[in-house]
């Protein structure tokens, strides 16, 4: 009886369990599912971002071969082009612009100035490694023209050829290689506002001249020159001033030629030993037969050391004939010597003792004397700031200047 109604009560009480049993199998079922369709959703946004990522590379790829295939274009044609070439034109120039406050001591007079004095281009054209061409245009004093100040002169123009090492030949205008201020005079190189009274009066600087001309070095320290060139024209009425006898190649008397020859020695670091000699046949280009021939001795130290320099130079012409003689004027000379001291790269000082006569074949008093002593400051190496005082004795009669030059001066 017992056992009926246990098993009465187990089959009437298993349907409920099923079907509760059933519910619980179907949400978990459900779950799953759930967490299948999760899983495949991750699963296609993880291939759809693998999808992405390769096509991303696959264009990166493609724009690294592009580009490497641009590259050895562009490798390959600069191959097959010659590699540019440094330019052959050279570009240069310089000036000055001074200021001269001056008393006459002769009349009492002043001379109280300011003047451009000079602005100056180089031009070079290279034609190839050993033949170029070199010229210097410039521009004095500003206004050039009919009742006008200035001047615009070409002072180089010529064309120069290395037919051998350290051996060349020029053919041209180009400057007379006599003292030391005539072939380099950029205001930068030189002490003082102007340029010593003794190269401008007695060498005469600037000089040039018109002709042909050798150039070279041998056994390492010498240096020589010797040129064939238009000469000097002088005459009585400037009383056979040197420089006034400058004819600038500008339609230049060519009936008597000139040849200067000048020989350098540098076999010491810092020590410049220079001597040229010219000889004219007539200063006058014939047509003064009181007149004839010149000739010109110079000669020239330049030393510097550390901080120490030391100018000296020593310059003579001799004229033939009557007429100079007449007047002292056979005889033309002059001498300098400028110690300067520099205290570093911005600050130098120089004092300079000067002494010249263009009649010194006489025995009249015809001999000039002047002092010079300033202060320059170089802003930079191209650039340089100047003041100076002169103190000028002159012969009786002639006018006589003292006082302070100021100046400014470039080259580049």
């Amino acid at each position: 009886m017992k056992r009926f109604l246990m098993t009465a009560m187990l089959v009437a009480g298993y349907p409920a369990f099923a079907e509760a049993q059933s519910e619980e199998v179907r949400a978990l079922i459900e779950a799953q599912q759930q967490q299948i369709e999760l899983l495949q959703q991750q699963l296609d946004a993880t291939r759809a971002s693998l999808q992405m990522l390769s096509e991303r590379v696959e264009s990166n790829t493609q724009s690294s071969e592009e580009a490497n295939e641009k590259a050895e274009i562009l490798a390959d044609t600069m191959d097959s082009q010659p590699a540019p070439a440094v330019s052959p034109v050279k570009l240069g120039g310089y000036g000055e612009l001074h200021v001269n406050m001056l008393d006459n001591q002769l009349n009492g007079e002043s001379k109280n100035e300011l003047d451009l004095h000079r602005f100056v281009l180089f031009y070079q054209h290279d034609f190839t490694d050993r033949l170029r061409f070199n010229s210097e245009l410039e521009i004095e004093h500003a206004l050039a023209g009919d009742g006008k100040p200035g001047e615009v002169e070409l002072e180089q123009a010529y064309v120069e050829y290395d037919w051998a090492r350290n051996h060349s030949f020029k053919a041209g205008v180009f400057l007379v290689p006599v003292g030391i201020l005539n072939e380099t005079h950029e205001p930068p190189t030189f002490y003082g506002t102007e340029r010593n009274p003794v190269e401008r009066n007695i060498i005469p600087t600037t000089w040039w001249e018109g002709g042909a001309a050798l150039t070279g070095r041998f056994a390492d320290a010498f240096r020589y020159d010797f040129g064939v060139h238009s000469g000097l024209f002088t005459t009585a009425e400037d009383g056979y001033a040197i420089r006034a006898g400058r004819q600038k190649t500008a339609k230049a008397r060519f009936d008597s030629q000139a040849y200067t020859g000048r020989l350098r020695w540098l076999g010491i670091p810092g020590l410049e030993l220079s001597a040229s000699v010219q000889y004219q046949q007539d200063i006058t280009q014939e047509t003064d037969p009181t007149a004839g021939g010149a000739w010109l001795y110079s000669a020239h130290a330049a030393f510097q050391r550390k901080h120490f320099g030391l100018r000296a130079l020593y310059a003579d012409w001799s004229l033939d004939g009557a007429g100079p003689q007449a007047i002292g004027a056979d005889r033309q000379a002059g001498w300098y010597v400028e110690p300067s001291w520099r205290f570093n790269s911005s600050w130098g000082v120089f004092a300079r003792y000067n002494q010249w006569d263009n009649r010194a074949g006489n025995a009249t008093d015809s001999e000039y004397t002047q002092w010079d002593v300033g202060v320059n400051y170089w802003l930079h190496p191209n650039v340089v700031f100047k003041l100076d005082y002169q103190d000028q004795d002159a012969p009786a009669g002639k006018s006589e200047y003292d006082g302070w030059n100021l100046g400014v001066g470039y080259q580049f």
